[in-house]
């Protein structure tokens, strides 16, 4: 049975037919404007006078990089600003994102269309349209030029925080991929990390458990631990990194300088420490010995690792940087437990000194306290003016206070004793004599004499 379409009927099968050729054509034109702005300005039947207002209200819109608006585009056709601009800046994003040095601009004209497109290599920026040269008073090739220089600046000079962050952000990326390659390295460094920490912890012990005996405060000893400990993990620190991959020879250097340039800023300081090292490796005096050190003598009271404590006999307290004792003659007065003694005896010249030097040998024997051995010694030291100086010498505790009081006991007795034996220990004697004066008679001797 055959079918007659009435004319309203044929109409609406055409109006179907022209519907459903036209989709696929919107569609693939669509597409196209959403992947390249047109590279010409569309033909428009409006007239000259009268310019097309975007929908979104905005004639021009920012190329931004890294955060930064470069310039500005206009809309293109059906194209507005905002869109074109998006279109631009996702390029942009993408050709900063990857990990590469060449990033010259290039400028592509294009006579027979009369526009001109940005190039990175074989990837197309964006493309500069008569419009454009219209909406700028430029020509097409110079605008364009102009787009890449400042594009070109904007690539070579990005702030410093978003750099950072880029370069951060790459520094992570490689990292993940590099980590299959560098799992060696990374174990290699934990072990040798592990071994720092162990050498460390152990040496640090040693320390403390050595420094039992030292006569120092224990603040010192602490301090000197962790200084043993601090120096293991730098240079377990430097091992690890170069099993890393790092310049060793660059590490040391490095170390080396931060080390010059410290040492020299607090050369006083680190003087004062090192110096109190050496003092306590060696010893030269320990807590309670009497010393003398330039103009101080007195008893050591405290060693630490800046600074020496001394207290004098008169009952003050004297901080002597360890530097200066360090390079100071120093006498250790009880070092040995016994020194000698010794005082001067004046006799008459008329004395036997034979028999003076036994008697005074035999007073100083019988002060207690005085060394039996080495015998006390009486030697006769100078023929004075009136006396015969007989020096006694005879050894005694160290300390100062027994000293002092056995010299003096020794001097009252040998004294005493040579007083008993009738030895005489004149005084120096002088005579006046008076020249070149007058002769007076003795008045007084005179009259005394005369009769009443």
């Amino acid at each position: 049975m055959i079918h007659v379409f009435s004319s309203g009927e044929r109409r609406f099968v055409a109006a179907i037919a022209v519907l459903i050729v036209s989709c696929p054509l919107m569609i693939t034109s669509g597409t196209a404007l959403a992947q390249e702005e047109p590279p010409i300005t569309p033909v428009t039947t409006q007239p000259p006078d009268i310019e097309t207002i975007p929908t979104d209200g905005l004639f021009f819109a920012d190329i931004i990089v890294r955060g930064q608006p470069i310039f500005q585009v206009g809309s293109v056709g059906d194209v507005s600003a905002t869109q074109r601009a998006q279109i631009v800046n996702r390029r942009l994003a993408g050709i900063l994102a990857q990990r590469q040095t060449d990033r010259n601009v290039t400028v592509v004209p294009d006579p027979s269309r009369a526009i001109a497109t940005l190039q990175v290599g074989n990837r197309v920026l964006m493309t500069v349209t008569q419009q454009d040269a219209q909406d700028f008073n430029l020509p097409v090739e110079n605008l364009a030029q102009q787009w890449a220089n400042q594009l070109e600046r904007a690539f070579a000079q990005p702030p410093l925080v978003i750099d950072v962050g880029q370069r951060l952000y790459s520094t992570v990326r490689e990292f993940q991929r590099d980590t299959v390659d560098n799992l060696p390295s990374f174990l290699g460094a934990s072990l040798a990390l592990l071994a720092t920490w162990i050498i460390a912890v152990s040496l640090r012990r040693l320390t403390l458990f050595g420094s039992r005996h030292w006569e120092v405060d224990r603040n010192s000893k602490i301090l000197v631990s962790r200084l043993v400990y601090g120096s293991v993990w730098v240079v377990g620190t430097v091992v690890a990194l170069g099993v890393l991959g790092l310049d060793f020879a660059t590490l040391v250097g490095t170390l080396g300088l931060t080390s010059v340039a410290i040492g020299f800023s607090l050369r006083d300081v680190l003087s004062n420490y090192f110096s109190g090292i050496i003092l306590l490796a060696s010893r030269p005096f320990r807590l309670g010995d009497q010393i003398v050190i330039q103009d101080f003598e007195g008893t050591v009271t405290q060693i630490q690792l800046r600074a020496t404590t001394l207290k004098t006999y008169d009952g003050r307290v004297v901080y002597i940087p360890n530097q200066e004792v360090f390079t100071a003659i120093i006498t250790n007065n009880t070092a040995c437990t016994h020194r000698r003694s010794s005082i001067m005896v004046g006799i008459d010249y008329g004395s036997d000194i034979t028999k003076t030097k036994k008697i005074i040998h035999d007073a100083v024997l019988a002060v207690e306290g005085v060394e039996t051995q080495p015998q006390p010694e009486i030697l006769v030291r100078e023929l004075a003016t009136s006396t015969v100086n007989v020096e006694v010498r005879f050894w005694v505790n160290s300390r100062r206070l027994t000293f002092l009081e056995i010299t003096s006991l020794v001097a009252q007795a040998v004294k005493e004793t040579l007083m008993q034996a009738g030895i005489e220990m004149p005084t120096d004697i002088y005579t006046v004599r008076l020249r070149g004066l007058a002769q007076f008679s003795d008045n007084h001797h005179i009259n005394s004499e005369k009769p009443n």
